[in-house]
């Protein structure tokens, strides 16, 4: 990986460190709270693209294990990985890759409807596919009472998938990073 790669790549490991200094909101039903972060995987993936997307929220998710208390509220260590909000967290690494992967699949013909509804698909869908079962599993719950508790944090997460739609397609258009990584380059 050269250089700019990894400046870059850490560089949208701390935006969504630091989309952890807004404070959780914390529901009284539910163990998982609601957070900014989930901002930070889908600007990662449509930024950055599927590759160094998913390695972004690798290492943020790496930090987190360690320890670093950079998820929203100060929290971090392994217990937070294997506890309640684990699935969600974990799923940030393959969500970033799905949004990455999508906007590099239809780059030439991007909107910004389309990066908005890849952040539902990758952003949205998958983590909350790993996160509604890892809770599940880890609480106790039937499959079918963890999801009814996720739907709390549908409205939200729309509204953060539709910035970082706009946000990708300002970087798209004045700094495209995607663009700039080539076959010869990603070998």
């Amino acid at each position: 990986m050269k250089l700019k790669d990894m400046m870059y790549v850490s560089l949208l490991t701390a935006i969504v460190a630091a989309l952890g200094l807004l404070p959780p909101i914390v529901l009284p039903f539910t163990p998982v709270p609601i957070t900014s972060q989930s901002l930070g995987v889908m600007l990662a993936g449509a930024i950055l693209g599927a590759r160094r997307g998913c390695m972004s929220l690798l290492i943020f998710v790496l930090l987190v294990a360690i320890g670093a208390p950079i998820l929203s509220g100060g929290r971090g260590g392994f217990g937070v990985i294997v506890g309640p909000s684990g699935g969600y967290i974990i799923g940030y690494i393959i969500g970033a890759f799905i949004v990455g992967l999508l906007v590099e699949k239809f780059w030439n013909s991007l909107t910004t409807l389309k990066i908005f509804l890849f952040n539902i698909v990758g952003g949205i869908f998958v983590v909350y596919l790993l996160g509604v079962s890892y809770y599940a599993h880890v609480s106790n719950l039937n499959i079918g009472e963890a999801a009814i508790s996720a739907l709390v944090y549908i409205p939200g997460d729309l509204i953060k998938a539709l910035v970082a739609a706009v946000i990708a397609m300002k970087m798209k258009k004045s700094y495209p990073l995607i663009q700039k990584v080539n076959k010869k380059e990603a070998a």
